[in-house]
Order: structure tokens, then sequence, then C-alpha cells
């Protein structure tokens, strides 16, 4: 939500006269802007998310509308940024997600995960099922408000969204990938919204995966080719790769009566 919400309040300044839509997915600006709009939104995630027991999130102010104008600054249109955040969310993880909608306009988007491997390795006697070690999230940085304490629920990557209309559910939005969960929604909701692609071609559409610690830009191949050298030129750390470092997407939308549109990666 951050990152979309800096994307709205900024774009018309990095880019005056210009949309993320007519800029369009084959100039290196629009994927510039998404990325660098993405670093901004996982700094704060890096800095605050943990524990609502246990800390408060300034979540109101954080998706704000003159929060989100207040980041404009930080971002050169031409020029790739450094994040400086702490942490690592990257750890290669085992998770699957599911999207299903039934006739009465119920939705459900559903994520589960072992997390690192193959979880804690620990089996549920009599049931079968392997318990996650999604506490190798925690940090022991004491100024963290992650740092592991008793009784405490890590932040995790895991995202299973819905995208709402009118306190009813529209459309689900899941996709699989650690901490790529995220920046991933952001991408299909700007598919979706600004480029007007149905769901499935939205599903369908490359994307790239920035990893906030090392500050390397992974492309999916196609979009490595078609960008990724005028990206390396205005300074991002590119890398191309296959689909499965973007995640698999699962979306389920309503149309009008009873009709449901998806879209899902394939294979």
């Amino acid at each position: 939500d951050e990152m979309l919400s800096i994307l709205q309040a900024c774009v018309p300044r990095w880019t005056p006269g210009r949309t993320l839509a007519s800029l369009g997915p084959t100039n290196p600006l629009f994927w510039h802007l998404l990325v660098e709009a993405k670093k901004l939104a996982y700094a704060d995630l890096y800095r605050y998310n943990a524990d609502p027991d246990f800390t408060a999130v300034p979540l109101a102010r954080l998706l704000s509308e003159s929060y989100a104008a207040s980041l404009c600054g930080k971002v050169n249109p031409q020029r790739a940024s450094v994040p400086g955040a702490a942490g690592n969310f990257s750890l290669p993880g085992d998770t699957i997600v599911l999207s299903a909608a039934d006739r009465e306009g119920n939705m459900v988007s559903w994520v589960n995960s072992n997390y690192s491997e193959f979880g804690s390795g620990i089996t549920v006697p009599g049931y079968g099922f392997v318990l996650h070690n999604r506490g190798a999230l925690f940090t022991l940085d004491a100024h963290s408000p992650n740092v592991i304490e008793p009784h405490k629920r890590p932040f995790n990557t895991l995202s299973a969204g819905l995208v709402m209309r009118s306190g009813e559910p529209l459309m689900t939005l899941t996709l699989m990938g650690g901490d790529m969960q995220a920046q991933g929604h952001a991408q299909l909701m700007v598919n979706i919204i600004d480029l007007k692609a149905n769901v499935q071609a939205a599903a369908d559409m490359a994307r790239f995966r920035h990893s906030q610690v090392s500050n390397v830009l992974s492309l999916e191949s196609p979009l490595y080719d078609l960008v990724g050298s005028q990206l390396a030129a205005m300074g991002h750390r590119v890398e191309s790769v296959n689909g499965d470092s973007v995640g698999g997407v699962q979306v389920i939308m309503r149309g009008a009566g009873f009709y449901r549109v998806a879209g899902a990666d394939p294979g």
C-alpha cells in the first residue's frame, strides 16, 4: 500500500506531464520509478514492522498522502539510490498461495509457508505437517521493534491480499516468494490499475525483484533483455532471472453477478 501511495503522490513530481501509463513498461524510466518507490516503502517496512501487540506501528501516517509526498525528494528520477535498511528477509523459502471464490461473493486469499528450507524440521505427531521457522525473522538488535522477546510474533513476509470495494471483496491478491510478495502485489496493481491489463495479462507480465540489503535488481529475462542495460546505465545493479525468483501469481476478480475472472502464472 505504501509503495502504491508513493507512486500516486510522486510520479507527477518525478515526471511532470507523464503518468506510469503514458511511460509504459517498455520505458526504463517506468521500472526505475517503481523500483525507487519500492526502496522507500521497504525502508519503512524494515524500520517499523513488528508484532502490533508489542509495538505501535504508525500505519495511518505511513499510508497517508502527506507522508508519501514527503518522500518524493528522496528519489532522483534519473539515478538509482542506495537503500540503507538493515535486515534480510530474502532467505530461501517454501511457500504456496491459493485463491478461491464462490457464487455468494466470498473470497479467500491464502498463503502457507514452512519458511527457510524445510521449516523447523519438527513434525506435529499424528498430523504430519511441519512447523515453520519464522522465528528466523527476529533480530538481536535491541533497538529494533522486531527484537526477539517471549510470546512475540516475528514480522514475516507472508502477504495474503484482498482488494476491497465498498466493504466487499473485489479481488484476491496472492503471490509467493518471500520479500517478493509485497513488491509483487504492487506491480500487479500497477498492471491492472495503471496499465488496464486484465488479471491474466497482469499475471503474465514480467516482474522485478529488488533486494533491499544487497541492492540487486533482479529482472525476469524478457524484461532484462528489454530494459536491463538502460537500468544499469542509471546505476541499478541488474541481473537476469527466471520466473521462480519473482513468485507465482493467483488472482480472482469479481465481476457483475456471478461472473468471476481469474489469472495465474503457468506451470
